[in-house]
């Protein structure tokens, strides 16, 4: 069974940046990723990254403010996230599977077929 570990949350006021890791207990699968949910909306995937090719997905919400990078050694997952707007704060998950395809992974809808999970991790983005 595979085991996610985030870390890197916290509190940042606008403008402000943070990185989160995600680090597996064994190899996750060929995708890695995470998603994030807010009070009282759906969990939706803002970042993933397909092992095969690096081939990455963004939600627009985040185009151009956050990066996600694997180190593939440590089966370890980062997001880089800049630019932080109270609209980013919400529970981040980290997420990982497979064998998944590349359309899947970073097609934007992986989110039902996560197979792993991490605790979360609070991000919260003052004014």
């Amino acid at each position: 069974q595979v085991q996610l570990v985030e870390s890197g949350g916290g509190s940042v006021q606008a403008g402000g940046s943070l990185r989160l890791s995600c680090a597996a207990s064994t190899y996750p699968g060929n995708c890695m990723g995470w998603l994030r949910q807010a009070s009282g909306k759906e969990r939706k995937v803002i970042a993933s990254f397909y092992r095969g090719d690096g081939s990455t997905y963004y939600q627009d919400s985040v185009k151009g403010r956050f990066t996600i990078s694997q180190d593939n050694a440590k089966n370890t997952v980062y997001l880089e996230m800049n630019s932080l707007k109270p609209e980013d704060t919400a529970m981040y998950y980290c997420a990982a599977d497979g064998p998944l395809s590349s359309d899947l992974c970073v097609g934007g809808t992986w989110y039902p077929f996560v197979g792993y999970w991490g605790q979360g991790i609070q991000v919260t983005v003052s004014s």
